[in-house]
């Protein structure tokens, strides 16, 4: 789930908002459920397949708002002042993807029943791209627990 999205600032200023994190309360661990898969970028030209929270979604929203904006802020980065919507992104469409790929990827993606599916956000982490992207695309460089209940 992201928390705030620096973009493409420099490693040195991502690690500038990630220390903005001392500044702040630290949130406490949050449990969750989903709700259904969505599309979610231009309504024309979607770009994410994403499941929305469902059960958790108050809170999640809630730590978004508190910490997004001081941390975008110390990065560097440009403010973000879209509501906050806890979501995780399952698949990417290609911008390249032709019409009836699109309608293939939201046939999968309404496909998806998550009714069951439960999860806890215990920690928040910072991510960079991987060096070998043929493995995973992102990794992690910094991590910080959240209390549990």
């Amino acid at each position: 789930m992201t928390v705030a999205f620096f973009g493409s600032v420099s490693e040195e200023a991502a690690r500038a908002g990630w220390r903005a994190l001392d500044d702040q309360s630290s949130p406490r661990a949050v449990r969750g459920s989903f709700d259904r898969v969505t599309a979610l970028g231009s309504p024309r030209r979607p770009s994410a397949l994403s499941a929305l929270v469902a059960e958790g979604r108050s809170e999640l929203a809630s730590v978004i708002g508190q910490l997004r904006g001081p941390l975008l802020l110390a990065a560097g980065a440009p403010p973000d002042t879209r509501e906050p919507l806890p979501h995780v992104t399952l698949a990417r469409i290609q911008r390249k993807a032709s019409s009836s790929e699109r309608r293939a990827a939201m046939a999968w993606a309404s496909a998806i029943d998550l009714s069951s599916v439960s999860f806890r956000m215990d920690a928040l982490g910072l991510y960079t791209w991987a060096e070998d992207r043929t493995a995973r695309l992102f990794t992690i460089v910094e991590r910080l627990s959240l209390a549990c209940e």
